[in-house]
């Protein structure tokens, strides 16, 4: 059916369009996360002035934006970040925001809800004396639940983000716990990918094996959730159709189960220093098509070749493992930021709960091996290699027995 006049979105030159722009505004931060993919702390040298960062809103309001959802670093940390938020609003797009919530006050909160701020997601990491060890601040967990209980006061709907890897996916049920007890909108689950500051951290990264005792723990945290009202939203990067699969995603997304990278086809990413991307988490290497100083968001969004890369899928693009996958068509490789991080290039994703239990059957199972270190510069990636061995006879058998838990 046709839109009215007055609805009809922008005309682009192509059929896909950014209804989602996760928008980095400053790699400004007041933690040292462990995990930090982009090694955030100081601000990026080129970072978008006031007025360039006013045009970006404007030209995603004309490409047909729905969500405008800003970080950092942590965004609250740029001066001007309020007046974004205002304009994103005053356009007419949701303006939501993910943060680690330490220097929340009462007082911003309120500037926030005037501001037109939708919803606020604050990232909680497990217990408290986990939350802090990983974010490098001691008192970072009790700020964090206090910038909930601020937005709240202040009519913001609140939600909780998690970045599951092996230090926390045990203290799931915990978070499920402090997302019921905040009254949190709805809780998303997503899989460490050791890029940045994770890419050092190999007490933290998560094997392919564990996807057999992550996956279920997931399910489990869902259930918890439900019954009390909480929405867990599995991360693009979480799944693939394992046994949980339609229980995980049957009301969480239009298929109801993993359809690939959404990455230049619905979702676009914007750095701090104006490059644009088909995905924010992505490194910048490789998958930048242009920067907003230099071209319109729109010319990179219809012609970049880095922005296209999800749009003429085939299954020539899978490799490995993922190559000869039953759903290979479907799932088209899962998370390609995961993917192409873990092993250098897309396409074959060993973070998948359905290719761990393939591999238990036949009584193997993977893990990486770290070659090369990462350099050490923004969005980085180490080197590794993806290693097949015979499973253990004990862990086989316990993991098994996980399974049939849920």
């Amino acid at each position: 059916m046709a839109l009215p006049p007055t609805k009809r979105l922008p005309v682009l030159e192509t059929e896909f369009r950014p209804l989602l722009v996760v928008w980095e505004i400053t790699l400004r931060c007041d933690q040292r996360c462990s995990f930090c993919g982009t090694r955030a702390g100081k601000a990026h040298p080129q970072e978008l002035t006031t007025a360039e960062a006013l045009d970006v809103v404007q030209q995603l309001k004309d490409m047909g934006t729905a969500e405008v959802a800003i970080h950092g670093g942590e965004a609250y940390l740029r001066k001007d970040w309020l007046e974004i938020v205002a304009a994103i609003h005053a356009q007419g797009m949701q303006c939501t925001m993910v943060t680690g919530g330490r220097g929340f006050t009462p007082e911003l909160a309120r500037a926030v809800a005037k501001a037109g701020m939708t919803a606020v997601s604050v990232s909680i990491d497990g217990s408290r004396a986990t939350h802090d060890a990983l974010r490098g601040v001691p008192g970072s967990h009790a700020a964090a639940r206090n910038a909930m209980g601020f937005l709240r006061e202040a009519g913001v709907a609140v939600g909780i983000n998690t970045q599951v890897n092996q230090r926390n996916y045990r203290e799931l049920d915990t978070i499920a716990d402090i997302a019921i007890a905040e009254q949190a909108y709805g809780w998303q689950v997503q899989l460490m990918v050791p890029m940045g500051r994770a890419a050092d951290a190999d007490d933290l990264w998560l094997q392919p094996h564990d996807m057999l005792e992550v996956m279920p723990r997931i399910m489990q945290a869902r259930q918890r959730c439900d019954a009390r009202g909480v929405k867990l939203w599995p991360g693009n990067n979480v799944g693939y159709f394992g046994p949980y699969e339609h229980l995980l995603r049957g009301d969480r997304s239009r298929s109801g189960f993993s359809s690939g990278c959404g990455g230049g086809i619905r979702t676009l990413g914007i750095e701090a220093n104006g490059d644009i991307k088909g995905c924010s988490a992505m490194a910048s290497h490789g998958f930048v098509g242009g920067n907003v100083r230099d071209k319109s968001i729109r010319a990179i969004w219809d012609h970049a070749p880095e922005l296209q890369f999800t749009r003429g899928f085939v299954l020539d693009d899978l490799w490995g493992e993922c190559r000869s996958c039953y759903y290979a068509s479907t799932c088209k490789g899962g998370c390609l930021w995961t993917s192409s991080t873990l092993l250098g290039v897309p396409g074959n994703n060993p973070y998948c709960h359905h290719r761990a239990l393939e591999l238990l059957a036949r009584g193997q199972r993977e893990y990486l091996v770290r070659v090369e270190k990462a350099p050490g510069t923004l969005r980085d990636t180490a080197r590794f290699e993806l290693v097949v061995e015979d499973a253990p006879e004990a862990w086989a058998r316990s993991v098994a027995k996980v399974q049939t838990q849920v």
